[in-house]
């Protein structure tokens, strides 16, 4: 029996028909993961967590993965009993109750559907900075139709767009390794040489910088999570998603720890960057350690990972939660509509819609976007590893207690911290939002629709 066929009868035992095209390898599922977290996400904000830390900025990505491998080690659970499109609405909605499914879904909306405006309201002030004058709603629809396009050609096309896009961002990785090492290796930059100093500086390291830092860190791997609802699609047989989330989480995380450590050495011991210099440090450290043009390149590169392949991948995720919560009864049923290359066509122009109307409202207002992102991918978190436990340990008697509830009381921990001091217009913009998803429950509920009766549920075994 083939990988494809397992994976038909398994989604059909929850009761769902395979809709969606069955071709993304474990391979893929790594790749969009690493689209998706930005190989080189610190380059645009390397200066303000410069600032944040004291120099340590490789420190904060250490400290991210850390926190954030319990999470991933959630997912991976859940992603193993349950393979489907809807991440943690799926995970939490079976594993605990299909109403705090649903409320777990509608917290990671916000993220997902907040996520692809960021990245064009990002992409599109920073076009401005390459082509002054330009109006920055040109740049939002040049960004926002190019990546419909390719998201609605089919998985295949996603699929070549995210290889091409991450060949492009790991070459640039490569070639900042070199222009660096070279100049500390040259020491033609006054006080730049090799330490250790920027990964661990213990006149400076704080328990008031570390917490500091904490909430930096994981906000910095967000993303990852976006390779659970490609599970649909994934041709393996051996929780193909969990396995992609957490190989992807250590790879994006050696990356992010060797390009900052690099950069820091480059700042040359520099106590903090000016507010006019922190958006373009990293930048202004490559233009000076390679004497030549390559800034421009590198903050092209940047934009278009940002706009474009990032973007991108978020609106694929986008599409499948949209696509999944439809597809029970939660949202509007035309949501679920599949395309004739098997894609949820309807999710995604709809993202697409939304998106375009939000970047006209959120323009200049990347700080607040940033913070109800994280509000709503944090609180999904949360009930994600609440599910953990609640699924293996009370439903299903599992003695596997490292797995099923250390880890998850631990993860659970760490994201309630960030929660608990995230920014205030975060929560109020978080509570807001869950208010507004009580409303539509309540509208479900009154519709007949509240509490999805799901079919098929995985046996025991099946849950591993």
């Amino acid at each position: 029996m083939s990988d494809s066929d397992t994976s038909q009868r398994t989604l059909e035992s929850f009761g769902y028909t395979q809709e969606l095209q069955r071709s993304v390898s474990t391979f893929d599922l790594l790749v969009y993961g690493l689209v998706f977290m930005v190989p080189i996400a610190p380059w645009a904000i390397f200066g303000t967590v410069y600032d944040s830390a004291a120099g340590m900025v490789p420190l904060v990505y250490v400290i991210g993965l850390i926190a954030m491998i319990f999470t991933a080690l959630a997912y991976a659970q859940m992603a193993k009993s349950f393979p489907l499109a809807g991440s943690v609405f799926s995970y939490v909605g079976r594993g605990i109750h299909p109403t705090a499914g649903f409320f777990a879904g509608w917290a990671i909306l916000l993220d997902y559907l907040l996520v692809p405006t960021l990245l064009y309201v990002f992409a599109a002030e920073s076009m401005i900075g390459l082509f002054p004058g330009t109006p920055r709603w040109l740049w939002a629809i040049v960004f926002v139709v190019v990546n419909t396009i390719i998201n609605l050609l089919g998985i295949g096309s996603l699929k070549l767009a995210n290889r091409v896009f991450l060949a492009i961002e790991l070459v640039f990785v490569v070639i900042f390794v070199v222009i660096a090492v070279r100049a500390i290796n040259g020491q033609s930059l006054p006080n730049v040489g090799w330490s250790t100093l920027p990964i661990w500086n213990p006149d400076t390291v704080t328990a008031p910088l570390l917490a500091s830092a904490l909430s930096i860190a994981v906000l910095s791997f967000l993303g990852f999570d976006g390779i659970s609802t490609l599970a649909e699609e994934s041709t393996g047989r051996k929780n193909p998603a969990g396995r992609a989330m957490i190989i992807a989480l250590f790879v994006v995380a050696a990356l992010f720890v060797t390009q900052t450590w690099l950069a820091s050495l480059l700042a040359g011991g520099r106590q903090a960057f000016s507010d006019d210099e922190a958006g373009n440090a990293f930048f202004t450290l490559v233009q000076a350690a390679s004497s030549t043009g390559w800034m421009n390149a590198f903050f092209a590169v940047n934009v278009m990972a940002v706009g474009f392949a990032n973007a991108m991948a978020a609106q694929a995720a986008t599409s499948r939660l949209l696509f999944s919560m439809s597809r029970d009864g939660q949202l509007p049923r035309f949501l679920s509509r599949i395309s004739s290359r098997k894609v949820p066509m309807a999710a995604l122009l709809f993202v697409s819609a939304i998106s375009l109307v939000l970047v006209l409202f959120f323009v200049g207002q990347l700080a607040l976007i940033s913070s109800l992102v994280n509000f709503g991918a944090l609180f999904g978190f949360c009930l994600l590893h609440l599910s953990v436990i609640w699924y293996y340990v009370v439903k299903q008697k599992s003695k596997n207690y490292l797995l099923h509830l250390v880890v998850p009381i631990l993860g659970f921990v760490i994201i309630a911290y960030v929660l608990v001091n995230a920014d205030s217009l975060a929560k109020i913009g978080g509570v807001v939002w869950l208010v507004l998803g009580a409303i539509v429950f309540a509208v479900n509920v009154f519709r007949g629709k509240g509490v999805p009766q799901f079919a098929g549920e995985a046996s025991p075994s099946q849950a591993g």
